[in-house]
């Protein structure tokens, strides 16, 4: 049965033949099934608090702020919320960004004591004129909204950062200490996208270091009729190209959500040649139709994939080098 909204979409597609064919690419029909992508293998268990909300028919930006929400209170996570590995002074300060489907957005920066930032960046979208809180007025407005101060420096990231005072030497490892970063968006079954970014930062950074995970257009952007993006690993190569605004402009323009992440990686090769051997950025992205892709510097970037057709698996990238 052809529903008002199939025949209305139906009949776009067909003003558009002539068009399409003549830049030489047809498009897919526009499908109805949720679908949530996000970074890393702790994506999994943010794809399935994610999944409870969109395979009941709820919105995106839910699903996203519900998923970011389970690598930030996980103590067992040293790059997300609790647990997170602190800066060199032993402080653990926490980044995080949201955008919904009307190009509505919040974040919060070198957020302390707060467990979970990303439902602070949701309130600052939804509860405040700005789009940007930091340092001691971002914590300050978490309280005021009646999030919990707590400690969230677990014994385990403790002895970690002591160890590394012993040398105190910093230097990013691709996989290892850049993996610093839950991206994830979703399509719900209004078509509806969303997205959301959390993270502690890399670890030992320099007090006050802010990276791209609450910049929204470098580690997050969220275009309704495109598509959605995010990225991880090292924020500042991310911030030189506005990453994620720049894949779904890719996207806008006739690439895949492959493709996109692809080329974004490729500017970041093309500005930073040397650098670029011995670091890791990973893009994550998903358009309108539901497509994904993804594409990272170096090979070990994983992603999770929950769909109708994907039960929430894991799948590596494909790389530059």
């Amino acid at each position: 049965m052809t529903t008002r909204r199939k025949f209305l979409q139906l009949g776009t597609l067909a003003s558009l033949a002539p068009v399409t064919k003549l830049l030489g690419f047809t498009p897919r029909p526009i499908v109805s099934k949720p679908v949530v992508i996000s970074t890393w293998n702790f994506g999994v268990g943010a794809n399935e608090e994610a999944w409870k909300i969109l395979s009941n028919n709820g919105r995106a930006l839910d699903a996203v702020e519900a998923g970011a929400r389970v690598p930030e209170g996980d103590p067992k996570e040293s790059s997300v919320g609790l647990g997170g590995l602190p800066d060199r002074d032993g402080r653990v300060t926490l980044d995080s960004c949201i955008m919904d489907e009307f190009a509505n957005c919040g974040a919060v920066a070198c957020l302390e004591h707060i467990v979970h930032p990303v439902s602070v960046a949701r309130m600052v979208m939804e509860k405040t004129p700005h789009v940007f809180l930091v340092g001691e007025g971002a914590l300050k407005f978490a309280l005021n909204n009646g999030f919990k101060k707590e400690n969230l420096l677990t014994k385990e990231s403790e002895k970690v950062w002591k160890e590394w005072l012993k040398t105190a030497k910093y230097k990013p490892v691709a996989n290892i200490e850049n993996h610093d970063t839950i991206g994830i968006v979703a399509l719900d079954d209004n078509q509806n996208l969303s997205g959301a970014c959390t993270t502690s930062g890399m670890a030992f950074k320099m007090q006050g270091r802010v990276g791209d995970s609450p910049i929204i257009g470098a580690a997050l952007f969220v275009d309704n009729e495109i598509g959605a993006a995010t990225s991880t690993g090292v924020g500042e190569e991310v911030i030189r190209i506005v990453g994620s605004h720049l894949v779904v402009e890719l996207m806008r323009q006739g690439n895949t959500p492959q493709e996109a992440c692809e080329k974004a990686v490729q500017r970041i090769v093309k500005n930073q040649p040397k650098k670029s051997k011995e670091i890791q950025v990973g893009f994550l992205a998903l358009n309108k139709n539901g497509d994904y892709g993804a594409y990272a510097l170096q090979k070990g970037f994983t992603y999770a994939v929950y769909s109708m057709e994907v039960p929430n698996k894991i799948f590596e990238a494909k790389s530059y080098y």
